[in-house]
């Protein structure tokens, strides 16, 4: 038994509450993180772990080793950590979890000029729209819009999102003029779905309302391209439309007022950084003054 790997793939079992989250993160199969825990009780000759056919709550055991093996995996991380700085050559994987459209049009070209820097460095980098925690979800970094509400996570903020509404010139010229927001019903709106709380969701709502949607899409260059076809209205950050505004293709409906300017931030767990996540979130500071 690699009983490291059982102890990590044990303790995302606890804090996720099941077998598919874990194997996910650690990319091997249910059965096999299955046989993990199990070999995980016989070796310590007790129960970690009630089981049920949804999910899975550590016993009191469970409880009292999971405590003790994160003592322990943070303790061999710290050395790992120590180790790098002796060497001063940043080296390894660093999980990053951003935002779909901040991700592809920001962060991703960011990430690619940091990977031609740092040889020794991987990337892993994950782009959705849920709310992810960093120390639950086990990423490194994670970039946050919207104002900070944990005060558990170390924050760093790297730049302001400004909102437009936007149509295309086509659109606008076939449908009412819009003067105020009470307009928009009689438009064709288009906006984006969350399958989790996300931090654009409440200003969504609160501009747009309880309606219906011609569209519903979690990406937003999907919306833009949507809207450039003429299909409606959108609300979306000015990084992700400016180039279809210069182009021509978009208009900014200027008579609506956006959502003030988001806060972005990279979040992270420790100010005692690893030296190859301190090296991402430098350049990503530097590339974006």
């Amino acid at each position: 038994m690699d009983k490291l790997t059982a102890m990590q793939v044990f303790s995302h079992v606890a804090e996720q509450g099941n077998y598919v989250a874990a194997a996910h993160q650690f990319n091997i199969s249910r059965t096999m993180v299955s046989k993990h825990i199990n070999q995980l009780e016989a070796y310590l000759g007790v129960k970690l772990i009630n089981r049920t056919t949804r999910q899975q709550e550590l016993t009191e055991s469970g409880q009292v080793y999971y405590q003790e093996c994160q003592t322990i995996l943070m303790a061999i991380e710290q050395a790992e950590n120590t180790l790098q700085l002796m060497s001063s050559t940043p080296k390894g994987t660093i999980r990053i979890n951003a935002p779909v459209s901040f991700g592809n049009i920001v962060l991703a070209p960011i990430v690619n000029q940091f990977l031609l820097q740092y040889p020794q460095i991987d990337v892993e980098l994950r782009l959705d729209n849920n709310l992810i925690n960093p120390i639950v979800d086990h990423a490194d970094v994670v970039v946050r819009i919207g104002t900070l509400d944990d005060s558990a996570l170390i924050g760093r903020h790297i730049m302001n999102y400004e909102m437009v509404f936007c149509a295309s010139p086509r659109y606008l010229a076939q449908h009412p003029p819009i003067e105020s927001i009470d307009d928009l019903s009689q438009h064709d709106c288009l906006d984006f779905s969350y399958s989790k709380s996300a931090s654009l969701a409440v200003a969504h709502s609160q501009l747009f309302g309880k309606r219906s949607f011609r569209l519903l899409s979690n990406s937003g260059l999907v919306l833009t391209q949507a809207a450039i076809d003429g299909l409606g209205i959108i609300l979306q950050p000015r990084i992700v439309v400016q180039e279809a505004i210069n182009a021509g293709l978009l208009t900014n409906v200027s008579t609506l007022r956006p959502p003030d300017a988001m806060p972005i931030h990279l979040l992270y767990k420790d100010k005692s950084l690893p030296l190859k996540t301190r090296a991402l979130i430098d350049f990503i500071i530097r590339q974006l003054e």
